[in-house]
């Protein structure tokens, strides 16, 4: 039998044991395996990136959610619930696929953090709200599956005519790779240009941020933040308290629902038949609630319109439900673009054949990081 002592001793080290891959940074640097107690673990050699995004990669995470959501909404509709152990359509499967930890997947943590580092956070810096906003609108130039337009407003103002601009943009009708959906799209267009191109809707992804307030936020914004989550278009909300994020998606009286993205998981990836084990990517637990007024004033709300009509139909509700008269209107909703702003150019994919990750600034840094960042699931 163990005594005491030895029993606490084999128990500290078999604990160690199981989560040795977050010691593995200490050992020497080898090509070769280090087998432990008939279990082998590789050590990889080459970059210097982090092993994990604890600590820094919440709201990256909660940006994930966001969009994924809008994936969802975009391909199996709005009313889709994910079911345990239910076959799954090949379009859910395609967009776990776009956030694998993986630096090869368009929404990994990798290219959000990669891409971060052209709006000044260095990888392993925390994000706030707008700095995620930015990065997925530059990622989704290179999603040509999704073919988002994410459209972030600027000032607490949305233009109207500046997103029509963007939205409605042209698509070549003759087939291609993609020739039965151009076909279909191309019998629905709203019309041609000269150049034979057919204008269609892009679905939108709007991304609103906000600061509610200085220290905390404003009471007289309360109402109004509330009445966003009964929106059809809702997305939610990025936010929570300094360095810590959530997502926000509803409320309950005064107190805010959210997920929590501080659950650290084990590292997914695709399995031999081009599946993933989609058990972490969903809750297994009851959402998390707090008071509406511990908030963090800093936030960015989203939204997503699928068509022209639902895009309209927000507009409606913004005027009727959020842009009351009151003396203070947590962001304007205006029909033409600002005289005194730059002129609005829809952003589009560079002609490159390089990832986006790939055109920001640092490029050398960031390739010696990318070598090892074999980033953990939050």
């Amino acid at each position: 039998m163990c005594s005491i002592y030895s029993s606490s001793t084999l128990s500290k080290y078999e604990n160690q044991i199981t989560i040795l891959s977050e010691y593995l940074e200490e050992f020497p640097e080898t090509d070769g395996s280090v087998w432990i107690l008939g279990r082998q673990h590789h050590l990889k050699t080459g970059g210097t990136g982090p092993s994990s995004d604890t600590g820094w990669g919440c709201m990256l995470r909660c940006g994930q959610m966001m969009l994924a959501q809008a994936l969802i909404c975009r391909h199996l509709g709005r009313d889709w619930h994910w079911e345990r152990r239910k076959k799954q359509p090949e379009e859910y499967h395609k967009i776990l696929r776009c956030f694998l930890d993986r630096k090869d997947c368009c929404y990994s943590i990798h290219q959000m953090a990669q891409m971060g580092v052209g709006e000044g956070k260095s990888i392993g810096e925390w994000f706030g709200p707008n700095t995620v906003a930015q990065v997925l609108k530059k990622l989704a130039l290179f999603d040509e599956w999704n073919s988002l337009a994410v459209y972030v407003s600027m000032d607490n103002t949305v233009v109207i005519e500046d997103i029509k601009k963007m939205c409605w943009s042209p698509s070549q009708s003759s087939s291609g790779a993609h020739g039965s959906s151009l076909s279909h799209r191309s019998a629905l267009c709203r019309n041609k240009n000269p150049a034979g191109f057919c204008l269609t809707w892009k679905p939108l992804l709007l991304i609103i941020p906000l600061r509610l307030g200085i220290n905390h936020i404003n009471p007289i914004y309360v109402d109004a933040f509330k009445e966003c989550f009964k929106m059809p278009q809702s997305l939610g909300a990025l936010g929570g308290k300094p360095n810590n994020a959530y997502y926000f998606i509803g409320f309950l009286g005064n107190e805010l629902i959210y997920l929590d993205p501080h659950t650290t998981q084990t590292f997914v990836d695709l399995e031999e038949n081009g599946m993933v084990d989609d058990q972490s990517f969903h809750c297994h637990q009851t959402p998390h609630r707090m008071k509406i007024m511990n908030l963090d004033p800093s936030v960015a709300l989203g939204f997503f319109c699928k068509e022209e009509k639902d895009f309209d139909n927000w507009c409606s509700l913004v005027q009727k439900e959020i842009l009351k008269e009151q003396s203070l209107q947590m962001f304007e909703l205006v029909q033409k673009h600002p005289a005194h702003w730059p002129p609005f150019i829809p952003p589009a994919k560079p002609e490159v054949t390089t990832t986006g990750a790939e055109l920001i600034e640092s490029t050398d840094k960031l390739f010696e990081l990318e070598e090892e960042f074999e980033i953990l699931s939050v």
